[in-house]
């Protein structure tokens, strides 16, 4: 693992690290299936978690038998509807979304002078920071239009690092998935994971919760 003293940069993931819009996929995602006519459960929205639209539209349509009843055209409608209702949502988040520890988090490596960058594989990310008001903070956003593999590929980490421009081992990446974990180790930097989901892909550092994530905390466990 790297030394505090090399690090120069950080790369965060935007769900789950700095912000939650979990809630807001699944109001959207249970209005599909109100509209689909497929009974919504506990598990169907535990089963939807970080599966991409479409696959997530699949899902639920198996779930009430519905998968044949669509033809490819009204499937992409609904998927599309379904991103205009979270879209729609997305625009209460305030400043007070942003998670336990994270705006002061913002703030230390600002006024440290640590740059900043996003490995968000949402294209609704810029308009979240704009909600969150921190925008400012980042030298950049990963634009996931222009990527040819998600996580746990390592490109959407190392196009936030070459946002940066420092060398991998300089940078500290946060995530709080498994596949993330993973993108961030394969891009070569450190990997900072937050929440026990995290465990699994062995991060080089690890929090149990946002709140626990500091700059004092950082350096004082690469010491």
């Amino acid at each position: 693992m790297a030394k505090f003293s090399d690090i120069k940069g950080f790369t965060f993931d935007l769900d789950g690290v700095i912000t939650d819009t979990a809630k807001f996929h699944e109001q959207a995602w249970k209005q599909t299936a109100e509209e689909v006519k497929t009974p919504w459960s506990d598990q169907l929205a535990a089963d939807l978690k970080g599966i991409s639209r479409m696959d997530s539209l699949e899902m639920i349509l198996k779930a009430g038998n519905h998968e044949k009843s669509y033809s490819h055209e009204e499937k992409v409608a609904l998927a599309d509807q379904k991103n205009k209702k979270y879209q729609q949502l997305i625009k209460q988040l305030t400043p007070a979304d942003i998670l336990p520890g994270m705006e002061k988090l913002l703030n230390d490596l600002k006024s440290a002078g640590y740059q900043m960058s996003l490995a968000s594989a949402s294209k609704n990310a810029p308009g979240i920071l704009k909600q969150l008001g921190i925008s400012d903070y980042f030298k950049g956003i990963v634009d996931p239009a222009t990527l040819h593999a998600g996580k746990p590929d390592p490109e959407i980490f190392v196009r936030a690092g070459e946002i940066l421009g420092f060398r991998a081992e300089e940078m500290i990446g946060l995530e709080d998935a498994p596949a993330g974990i993973k993108s961030i180790k394969g891009a070569g930097q450190t990997a900072l994971g937050i929440g026990p989901a995290t465990k699994t892909a062995v991060p080089d550092l690890y929090f149990d919760n946002t709140a626990e994530v500091s700059l004092a905390a950082i350096k004082e466990r690469m010491a």
